[in-house]
């Protein structure tokens, strides 16, 4: 071409979550039967959406309103709800003019990142949750900027990490949380968020919460909004539908941003943002209508309730069969619904194996890991063995070895063969 036509950042776009979906296909037209614990789609784990919640998307579908525009901004009646909700909480107040809604929270990170000067980055925490990662990065034409996460010490970031380059990156404009965390499953106590905002206040810094699984935690935990604690900092938190309800095939997300008379150029950008979302005149009007007579509902929550029960027992009957294996880091989790499980140090090797049958299944696995992480390599050699399908942890921005599994399968007895089964295989590989 005449002339160069991709950018450097494009070559950090990365989303092995459903890359390893691929290789799975593969393995599935050789006769492999594949149990999918890669990817948070509740529905795809056979969750079963309430009865009441499908007539009102059907109410809605039937009424011709919901085939038009909506506002640019989002639906005005549905922003109103929003801000109200968010306002009764306490903490930083909103008004529907702060909130702006996306086909997901892939458009709005996507756009978010897009609007930021390029010289300007977002530090966030690893193991990285992919579509921030690669989206940061690929702005800012660089490896994703990142702090730790410490699986030693319940998946809590790394207070000195983070502080140190903030201080030593004068590039670093914000703070990223995913909170309740994609993918450690671990919930920021307030305390943590408290130093987080002091930082911000130190260094001049807005801060940016995914708050995506906000209603889903369990075993007794407490996740705080970014409003309640942000006090007079600017933010932006990302909030959606696509597990909560949950209905991720809706493409439905919104932002809130708080504290935009504190900073004109953070104000600025959230007018880019607006007008962004204005030329792109705006997004799906349906599930919007649909956000506030079902969050609005009584049944929502004891729905939503009963479900983190459900989620927090599976947390706890994976935490409990893995920790059989001393070779693992395990914690449990908190909140969201993934478990990082990582191996201690030194304990994989190059030349460990599962024993696979299938001679052309074998092969495609022996040709995928060569010259890979010793992570991928045991995720590959797992799927190709028992067809249970997980995503390697380094995959994730991180140093560490291990793999990502869901904690979303409704079956309970499919769910403790299958963890059983990944239990006996890391044993099995580990023994190898």
């Amino acid at each position: 071409m005449r002339q160069k036509l991709l950018s450097e950042g494009a070559k950090e776009l990365s989303y092995e979550i459903r890359e390893i979906v691929k290789k799975a296909n593969i393995l599935q037209k050789e006769g492999v039967e594949i149990t999918w614990e890669n990817i948070g789609d509740p529905i795809q784990k056979n969750a079963k959406v309430p009865e009441w919640i499908k007539e009102i998307i059907q109410n809605l579908a039937a009424d011709n309103i919901t085939y038009g525009y909506s506002d640019s901004k989002g639906e005005l009646k549905t922003r109103e709800f929003l801000a109200v909700r968010n306002n009764e909480m306490g903490g930083a107040q909103i008004t529907a003019d702060d909130i702006l809604f996306f086909n997901g929270l892939g458009d709005a990170i996507s756009t978010l990142y897009q609007y930021l000067d390029s010289t300007s980055r977002v530090i966030g925490p690893s193991p990285a949750y992919s579509t921030h990662s690669s989206a940061e990065a690929a702005h800012a034409n660089h490896k994703p900027l990142t702090y730790k996460l410490d699986p030693e010490n319940s998946w809590y970031p790394d207070m000195e990490d983070l502080r140190n380059k903030v201080e030593f990156n004068p590039n670093v404009v914000a703070i990223l949380l995913i909170n309740p965390d994609n993918p450690t499953g671990m919930v920021y106590p307030k305390e943590i968020l408290d130093g987080i905002v002091a930082l911000a206040k130190e260094f001049d810094l807005m801060l940016i919460s995914d708050e995506i699984y906000h209603h889903i935690t369990y075993n007794g935990a407490r996740s705080y909004a970014l409003s309640e604690v942000i006090d007079d900092v600017p933010g932006i938190a990302m909030k959606g539908i696509s597990k909560e309800m949950p209905w991720p095939g809706a493409r439905c997300g919104w932002i809130e941003c708080y504290n935009r008379d504190k900073s004109s150029e953070f104000d600025q950008l959230c007018n880019a943002l607006d007008d962004a979302k204005m030329i792109e005149v705006c997004s799906t009007t349906l599930p919007q209508m649909a956000i506030p007579k079902i969050l609005g509902d009584e049944r929502f929550f004891e729905y939503r309730n009963a479900l983190n029960k459900k989620i927090g027992w599976r947390s706890t009957f994976i935490a409990d069969t893995l920790s059989e294996v001393p070779e693992l880091i395990i914690n449990k989790t908190y909140g969201a619904f993934y478990n990082t499980i990582v191996f201690k140090e030194g304990v994989l090797k190059k030349d460990q194996s599962l024993e696979i049958e299938n001679p052309e299944v074998k092969q495609k696995v022996e040709d995928w890991v060569e010259g890979v992480p010793l992570d991928f390599r045991f995720v590959y050699y797992l799927l190709g063995a028992t067809g249970i399908c997980v995503v390697p942890i380094s995959s994730f921005c991180s140093d560490l070895l291990g793999f990502r599994v869901t904690l979303l399968e409704e079956d309970e007895e499919l769910l403790k063969k299958t963890f059983t089964q990944v239990r006996d295989s890391i044993q099995e590989y580990l023994d190898s």
